[in-house]
């Protein structure tokens, strides 16, 4: 198992069992229980700093790799990564910690994760922190229908990653080719991407992705090494497996028609983060507020990219510790 680059005394990693999956933790500190809930294409070790800040400031702080990723277990079937495997996961991590319940933060995939499993498991969540990725309730068809009428035969990688193979065939084949030109910031300067042509059949995802001419700064060589090489070792058709899923959980999850958010919510973002697109603070929360009543604030960091909690530690992990002490 590689060891992670960076400082982090107290650190334990441990595999425990959740769900029926061996679950490769890693977890620092005492207190009350804080999980942290990474993307894609993420690990354990994309919460490094807030990790640190939450066992200084009295929480056990734990974040796993989840189902698919890194030291987890990865199984073979499409359907085992529905968000029924999925949040049955993280409510076996609180089982198996001893726990009856936690405060749950998530970044990208982990947010689309974790406002479900809040809903589906409202009383195991005390408190939720969500990064990158909005929630607007339940839509009235799934995510992929609505990709195929927006984009056709032109390429989105959401809609790449349904076909069988193809994603996983060509990240594997160049993991850091792949990762360096995902963990960017919105400043950093690239070369020109290999494809420009916009249909789908012109190729894959890595060529339409300009090449960065630097590493932004808040991701040092052996960062990217790390990542790279818990990539080399897992490969990425697990991750790619939560998108093939995004029609299956629209269909098994009709009693989420209704439901709503109560617990107190806070949703952290950059401004050139895409996913939110340009949106404003106050329009998010006019959009999120119907399906998350229990959303008390939303907070946007200037000049910070899809990355948020990596690009800006400090202002991240201020908010989300201010925040949490406060409703506590």
């Amino acid at each position: 198992m590689n060891s992670p680059p960076m400082n982090m005394p107290g650190l334990v990693r441990r595999t425990i069992e959740s769900n029926g999956i061996q679950i490769h933790i890693a977890e620092m500190g005492e207190g009350p229980l804080v999980l942290l809930i990474h993307g894609f294409p993420e690990l354990w070790y994309s919460w490094r700093h807030q990790m640190v800040a939450l066992a200084e400031a009295g929480y056990h702080a734990v974040a796993p790799d989840m189902r698919g990723y890194g030291r987890t277990d990865a199984p073979e079937s499409v359907l085992e990564y529905d968000i029924d495997h999925l949040s049955r996961d993280v409510v076996g991590i609180i089982d198996a910690l001893k726990e009856e319940t936690a405060v749950l933060i998530g970044h990208d995939w982990g947010a689309v994760l974790n406002w479900q499993t809040a809903l589906l498991y409202p009383d195991r969540f005390t408190t939720l922190v969500n990064m990158s990725v909005p929630y607007y309730g339940r839509g009235e068809m799934s995510a992929i229908d609505i990709f195929n009428r927006q984009f056709g035969d032109n390429f989105f990688y959401i809609l790449y990653f349904q076909e069988p193979d193809l994603a996983e065939n060509e990240f594997d084949a160049d993991p850091r080719g792949f990762l360096s030109r995902l963990y960017t910031s919105p400043e950093t300067p690239r070369e020109e991407p290999e494809i420009t042509d916009p249909k789908r059949n012109a190729g894959g995802w890595i060529p339409r992705l300009g090449a960065p001419k630097a590493r932004p700064n808040w991701l040092s060589r052996e960062d990217l090494d790390y990542y790279v090489g818990e990539y080399k070792h897992a490969g990425f058709r697990g991750g790619i497996n939560y998108y093939r899923n995004f029609h299956r959980n629209w269909e098994i999850t009709p009693q989420l028609a209704t439901a709503k958010i109560k617990q107190p919510t806070l949703f952290l973002a950059g401004t050139d983060d895409m996913v939110i697109g340009g949106a404003s603070a106050e329009g998010l929360v006019k959009l999120m507020k119907p399906s998350v009543p229990g959303l008390q604030e939303v907070i946007l960091f200037p000049g910070i990219g899809h990355w948020v909690q990596q690009e800006a530690p400090e202002l991240v992990n201020k908010a989300l510790l201010d925040f949490i002490a406060s409703v506590s």
